[in-house]
C-alpha cells in the first residue's frame, strides 16, 4: 500500500534524510489516517493512539538518516506505530500490575444512528468486540488487526512483523478463535 508515486516518495525520502521538514510532511500526510487507525484499534483509545503516533512520528525524524529511499515508507512507519503500541500496552500492563490509573476504552460511534436502540445495543457489541481483542495477547492482537482490520495481506505482515506468513495465518485463527469463545453470540450469522 502506497500513498504517494514511488519516484515522488523516493525524492522526499532523500529530502527528509537531508532535514527537510516540509518534505516529511508530505512523506507521512498520505498514511496518517491509516496508521492512526491502526494504533486507536490496537489501544482502544483514541487518545493514546494519537500520542502513540507522535511518539511514532517523532521518532521517524530522529531517525530519518536510516531512511531507505528504495524501500516503501507505509511499512516502516507501521512498524514504528506497532512499536510504539507495543510500548504503551506494556506500560499499561505494569500499570495495571500496580494498581496506577485506568485504562477504560474510548469508542467511536456511527455519525447516523438510525434510532437509540440501535445505536445503544451497536455500542454495547463494539464495545464488548473492543474490549475483548483488547485482552488478546498483543502477537495475536497486531495479526488480527492488521489482517482483518486493516486489509493487509499474510505477507505483507509477515514481512511488517518479522515471521513467515503461516505464523501469521495461525495467530489471525487463534486470535479469531478466541474471540469467538469469549463472546459467541457477537459472531452468529
Amino acid at each position: 500500500m502506497r500513498g504517494l508515486d514511488d519516484t515522488i516518495e523516493s525524492g522526499l525520502v532523500e529530502k527528509v534524510r537531508a532535514g527537510n521538514r516540509a518534505a516529511f510532511g508530505r512523506l507521512i500526510q498520505p498514511h496518517l489516517p491509516r496508521l492512526l487507525g491502526l494504533a486507536r484499534r490496537m489501544l482502544g483509545s483514541a487518545d493514546e493512539a494519537e500520542d502513540a503516533l507522535q511518539n511514532a512520528l517523532a521518532s521517524t525524524w530522529v531517525a530519518r538518516t536510516k531512511l531507505d529511499s528504495d524501500k516503501p515508507i507505509a511499512a516502516y512507519l507501521t512498524t514504528v506505530t506497532l512499536n510504539k503500541c507495543r510500548d504503551r500496552l506494556r506500560r499499561r500492563k505494569v500499570s495495571r500490575l500496580f494498581g496506577i490509573g485506568s485504562f477504560d476504552p474510548e469508542i467511536p460511534t456511527a455519525g447516523d444512528e438510525p434510532d437509540i436502540e440501535t445505536l445503544v445495543a451497536d455500542r454495547q457489541i463494539l464495545d464488548e468486540v473492543s474490549r475483548a481483542i483488547e485482552r488478546l495477547p498483543v502477537r495475536l492482537r497486531e495479526a488480527l488487526v492488521l489482517v482483518a482490520v486493516e486489509g493487509r495481506s499474510y505477507r505483507e505482515v509477515s514481512q511488517l512483523l518479522g515471521v513467515t506468513e503461516k505464523t501469521v495465518e495461525t495467530r489471525v485463527y487463534r486470535a479469531r478463535q478466541r474471540l469467538r469463545e469469549k463472546r459467541s453470540h457477537l459472531f452468529e450469522v
